[in-house]
């Protein structure tokens, strides 16, 4: 892990000294603000759902209880929440350069970790619309949720999500679609997805994206973010793959890092206990 971690620096090292000076980087469009009871409205106009505890757990979703076990991804929030406070950004992707390297379950967490924050308003939504996951994550299934249908414009945003507490929604998808790099690279979509933050006077946006390097639909988009978070697994992801996703992803928008994932030997030698 070491030889990855140095590879990726000294890759990250010569595109810093390679990218054109003044290069711009495009930034999401802030929300107007609207007044709090019609914020409040909207939200409460979103169907609530109540995580079940051990569907939650089964799919690694720590951060819903909290603990010591969340502690990785709480960290890992902090550490966002700082770079995109101190740089106005709002919206974060998340991607991977391939499959099963568990970037929806990085999403969940940290959407979960950040709803323990009451002054933040956080949205997650699914893009991985050709095999979309977040559904059946959350234990939420057969209710005919399809978020795709919100971005080409023929139904409510509301409709097609849910809400955890006060300061959580969800948009999800239950079924792939046909074409979806066309739909997020498309006018509706940008414009939907801007009123809806609009309406939710939301703090943070978080994309679920599909994996980089299997289809054409991260770069379809990811124009449209802030940042981008990459999340590689442990003893699958190779050093080449991070290199060609930050090449790409650092053309449209800011690489905010990259998650090593799956570890089989984490390193716990803090000698530091706390009581919950």
């Amino acid at each position: 892990m070491e030889r990855l971690q140095s590879a990726i620096d000294k890759a990250r090292a010569r595109r810093k000294d390679d990218r054109p000076k003044g290069q711009a980087v495009p930034i999401a469009a802030q929300p107007h603000q609207l007044p709090e009871s019609l914020t409040l409205d909207a939200w409460a106009g979103i169907p609530e759902f109540v995580p079940q505890p051990d569907v939650m757990r089964r799919n690694r979703v720590l951060t819903f209880a909290g603990g010591g076990e969340s502690t990785p991804f709480d960290m890992l929030r902090t550490k966002v929440l700082q770079q995109m406070r101190a740089n106005n950004w709002r919206r974060l992707a998340v991607t991977s350069p391939g499959g099963a390297c568990g970037k929806t379950t990085v999403c969940a967490n940290l959407a979960f970790s950040l709803a323990r924050q009451s002054d933040i308003r956080t949205l997650m939504i699914d893009m991985d619309m050709r095999r979309p996951a977040l559904a059946r994550t959350l234990g939420i299934e057969r209710e005919g949720l399809q978020f795709s249908k919100a971005l080409e414009g023929r139904a409510d945003p509301l409709v097609h999500m849910r809400r955890y507490g006060s300061n959580l929604a969800v948009g999800l998808c239950e079924a792939p679609i046909r074409a979806p790099s066309e739909l997020l690279q498309s006018d509706t979509a940008h414009a939907v997805l801007n009123d809806l933050e609009r309406r939710l006077d939301v703090s943070l946006t978080i994309f679920d994206m599909p994996p980089m390097l299997a289809t054409d639909d991260v770069l379809a988009f990811v124009g449209n973010v802030d940042c981008v978070l990459l999340v590689a697994a442990a003893e699958s992801t190779t050093t080449k793959e991070v290199d060609i996703c930050e090449r790409d992803l650092a053309a449209q928008t800011n690489v905010l890092g990259v998650v090593l994932n799956k570890c089989r030997y984490p390193e716990n030698d803090h000698n530091y206990d706390y009581y919950e």
